[in-house]
């Protein structure tokens, strides 16, 4: 295969590995499938199942594959950002390790990209094996007023409306396919690194928002997402961080939080809520 000519790349495609199981050969082989000028930066947060260094040797004849080694788990958030700071696209997909995307699909995305005005940011509708929608494709801000709302029944809950099948703005995407110009990217500095992992691509929305990009969700793109290797094996590990994300999210971005005392009973919610999981979290584990 002839080398890659950096000057002639439409896409970058970044994927973060942390122990991401088999999934991770189906994912890196799905995108070098498709035919764009493109490159995939596979980042590893130091695993240990040796998977990114067998998909380095498999592909090592396919100058688009570049497997970059950390030799730490630095978070989701800021491996991106590191592998970012080496792309030679125009446009950055930040894709999980278990997402399955076809050519039909990224060219879609690409094409809402280059066609819709002031957009910052395209995502995907994510399903399960069984086509099932992920509630967390089409969301919004989880301020606090919300989450009561739901709670009491009300309207204006986060998740209160269902997946649409066309092209929508939305307030939030899913950060298991997530689609934007570099230099959108590079404007906001990347993804904020004090999330570790989960709630960083809430945090990102909300940012391209506030600069005045749209985000939009491509309805009529599903992509095939399977369950995290790393929320297997890790689960008590990845919930902590997922709750620290929400409170960083909360003390960030909800105007509740100048309240001390809503803060103090959110902060409260948010780690009583991380505890009573942890019992259910080792059952399963176990279990497997």
């Amino acid at each position: 295969m002839p080398a890659l000519d950096s000057s002639k790349l439409q896409l970058s495609v970044i994927i973060v590995s942390a122990d991401s199981g088999p999934s991770l050969r189906d994912c890196v082989r799905s995108v070098l499938a498709c035919t764009m000028p493109l490159e995939v930066l596979l980042i590893d947060n130091a695993s240990s199942d040796s998977i990114p260094q067998a998909i380095a040797r498999a592909h090592e004849s396919d100058p688009r594959l570049k497997v970059i080694y950390n030799h730490a788990n630095l978070g989701f958030g800021p491996a991106v950002n590191r592998a970012a700071a080496q792309a030679h696209g125009e446009t950055l997909l930040i894709l999980n390790p278990d997402c399955l995307i076809d050519q039909d699909a990224l060219q879609r995305l690409l094409d809402v990209l280059a066609n819709e005005k002031k957009v910052g940011l395209v995502g995907a509708v994510v399903c399960d094996a069984q086509g099932v929608p992920d509630p967390a494709s089409f969301r919004r801000d989880p301020l606090i007023r919300r989450a009561l709302a739901t709670l009491f029944k009300r309207s204006g809950g986060v998740n209160a409306k269902e997946i649409p099948d066309q092209l929508v703005e939305a307030e939030a995407i899913s950060g298991a396919v997530m689609l934007m110009p570099l230099r959108v990217f590079e404007l906001l500095h990347g993804f904020d690194e004090t999330y570790f992992l989960h709630c960083e691509d809430l945090d990102l929305c909300r940012r391209v928002r506030d600069a005045g990009w749209r985000v939009l969700l491509a309805g009529d793109v599903r992509v095939l997402h399977g369950k995290g290797g790393s929320s297997r094996h890790r689960p008590v590990f990845v919930s902590y961080h997922k709750h620290r994300g929400m409170w960083r999210w909360f003390r960030k971005f909800d105007p509740a939080a100048r309240n001390p005392l809503t803060a103090a009973v959110v902060w409260l919610g948010i780690w009583c809520r991380f505890l009573l999981k942890i019992p259910g979290q080792w059952v399963r584990m176990v279990r497997r």
